[in-house]
């Protein structure tokens, strides 16, 4: 490799490549494509994978400027300061207005929104040099037809084009500039799906120990709301409800003058401190539905934990300079309105609290991005969430790898390719309380939090009954050790679980008695366990990860994740599962 890096490279950066890194840079360089797409889970390393590629172009002279497009304003300088220990100025600074840089710098970093207010400026920049233009978070360039457009229009004439992306493509029909698609005709008529070059997923890179573990902790809990009509609705979260009334469910539980926000920050600020004991500068991010709520969680946070949290708000000047203050320290606690949702490189983070609206794969695959950097081996990542369906589909199957379907028929509701719930970019719109007036007239009138269950790995760990928070049933899941392998999370949830249940255990039943004699919520989680014992059984038999096998057999049999399927789906599983394991004995 050229000696621009990694050799000039700070400590930390890119000292040595990882795997998965070397073999992408050798199917790079081996075609030499105008166009490459690098898909790699969040946190893998795609920053020094470009840089690399760029500073090795740079080296044989094949290009001469680099431009460099990102989401965010944040994530242009965050670029700039990566190239610069790369030993490659960039100029974050850089406005189609200006028309010239100083000559100290070899490339500019652009944010899409503004390569759409005069793409034409930008591309006459790009056919004046041999041009490489690298595309972070490409799937941005769809978020508006005017920003895709002008992305095509001014990089057209690029030299080299290097897309990057780390979560799943969005759903809706507008196709991605400089992505290639191919006829897939077993997702339907005339649907067209993308193809990346080098996929890297968060399966492989667990395997690989690139990432973090993620402990999904679930809560529950009783809601009350009152609607528009005066009705008052009382409803658990994430028992089976309408869709609206999810919603409100959901709402309710993240509104912070209720007693589910309060108890859940409770304990996530718990596990932070259980954590801290083997990771002392561990930090923990709360992502708010909006402003008003961001600024109630951090006083909530405050009186909680003594220590007054970083408030980061997208509209403030000033934002940027506390993500990076933040990172440096050692605060226990930031709360943000999505500016770190995606891309934002806080390494540090290892607690986390989903408390937005927005329930898209895609925005909560690049939240949770946030938390599974790793920096040394055994650090564990653990996320908060509410018992909602959609949420929990999402942590059940993080290894699921999926491309961007191009006009592929939509037939179930609950489909995980449906369009983005109305687009991404309008669910994002909403940064004030105003926001939640999409939803209708509503009145939260109280919420209470109880444990639900861990999510790890496709599979599920839990304790019998109503599990209250602050108590040694929370405990068991809260107090886990922060630097553990990942075999070494599954086998602690595994004791842990069976040592409690056979504290409790019940009679044996009579003669005659079934499952179907116990509560529906019993049932379903018996249901599921047996589910995922056969499944890790299977990952031990065929080392497929789990939360392929659970995609596998929801193809199979249809229906929902097996975090809100009926029992009836997950009898279908069961029977399901163990006939390939026959077949495979046989």
């Amino acid at each position: 490799m050229t000696p621009a890096w990694p050799e000039r490279a700070a400590w930390g950066t890119a000292q040595s490549l990882r795997a998965w890194q070397s073999a992408a840079l050798e199917k790079y360089f081996s075609a030499s494509p105008r166009d490459f797409l690098a898909v790699a889970t969040p946190g893998a390393g795609k920053t020094t994978f470009a840089l690399t590629v760029a500073a090795e172009l740079l080296g044989r002279r094949v290009i001469d400027r680099i431009t460099i497009i990102a989401p965010t304003e944040h994530l242009k300088t965050q670029w700039a300061e990566a190239a610069a220990r790369a030993g490659i100025p960039i100029d974050p600074n850089y406005s189609a207005g200006q028309g010239k840089t100083s000559q100290d710098y070899v490339g500019i970093a652009l944010t899409y929104a503004g390569v759409a207010v005069n793409p034409l400026a930008h591309r006459i920049r790009t056919e004046r040099f041999k041009t490489l233009v690298i595309l972070d978070e490409v799937h941005h360039a769809g978020d508006a037809l005017s920003w895709g457009d002008g992305v095509r229009e001014a990089f057209e004439p690029a030299h080299r084009r290097l897309a990057l992306t780390g979560t799943p493509f969005r759903s809706d029909t507008n196709p991605i500039p400089f992505v290639t698609y191919v006829p897939a005709p077993e997702l339907g008529p005339g649907a067209m799906v993308s193809v990346a070059d080098y996929t890297y997923g968060y399966g492989q890179a667990l395997a690989d120990h690139v990432v973090r573990p993620v402990l999904f902790m679930a809560y529950s809990g009783e809601m009350q709301w009152r609607t528009r009509a005066g009705d008052e609705i009382s409803a658990r979260l994430g028992e089976p409800l309408t869709k609206d009334q999810n919603a409100q469910a959901l709402r309710t539980a993240l509104d912070p003058q209720g007693s589910w926000m309060p108890s859940v920050l409770q304990a996530a600020d718990r596990r932070l401190s259980e954590v801290r004991r083997h990771v002392p500068d561990a930090g923990g991010l709360v992502i708010a539905n909006d402003q008003d709520s961001a600024r109630a969680y951090a006083k909530l946070l405050k009186a909680i934990s003594g220590e007054a949290p970083t408030v980061v708000l997208s509209d403030e000047k000033a934002a940027s300079k506390k993500i990076s203050t933040f990172t440096d320290s050692e605060d226990r606690w930031m709360v943000a309105v999505r500016m770190v949702s995606e891309g934002v490189d806080v390494p540090r983070l290892a607690v986390g609290v989903y408390a937005t609206m927005i329930s898209t794969p895609l925005f909560f695959a690049q939240a949770v991005g946030r938390f599974v950097r790793a920096r040394r081996r055994g650090e564990t990542a653990s996320v908060f969430l509410p018992s909602a369906p959609n949420l929990l589909v999402h942590a059940s199957e993080m290894e699921v790898e999926r491309d961007h379907v191009l006009g592929r028929k939509v037939t179930d509701e609950d489909d995980m390719f449906a369009a983005e719930e109305d687009l991404m970019n309008q669910a994002n719109a909403a940064e004030s309380a105003s926001g939640d007036e999409a939803l209708g007239p509503w009145e939260a009138l109280g919420s209470q939090a109880t444990f639900d269950r861990v999510l790890y790995d496709g599979g599920e760990f839990g304790h019998e009954g109503e599990v209250s928070v602050g108590s040694e049933e929370e405990m068991d899941f809260l107090g886990i050790p922060g630097l553990l392998e990942p075999d070494q999370v599954r086998d602690l949830l595994r004791t842990r679980q069976s040592e409690r249940a056979a504290k409790t255990k019940k009679p044996k039943p009579a003669e005659g008695d079934s499952i179907a004699q116990v509560s529906t919520h019993e049932q379903l989680a018996i249901l599921r366990r047996e589910l995922n014992g056969l499944v890790a059984a299977w990952f031990h038999r065929t080392g497929q990860p789990h939360g392929v096998t659970h995609a596998a057999l929801r193809k199979e049999t249809g229906g929902p994740a097996a975090a809100v399927a009926t029992a009836d789906v997950l009898h279908k599983r069961i029977d399901t599962l163990r006939e390939w394991a026959v077949r495979k004995s046989s």
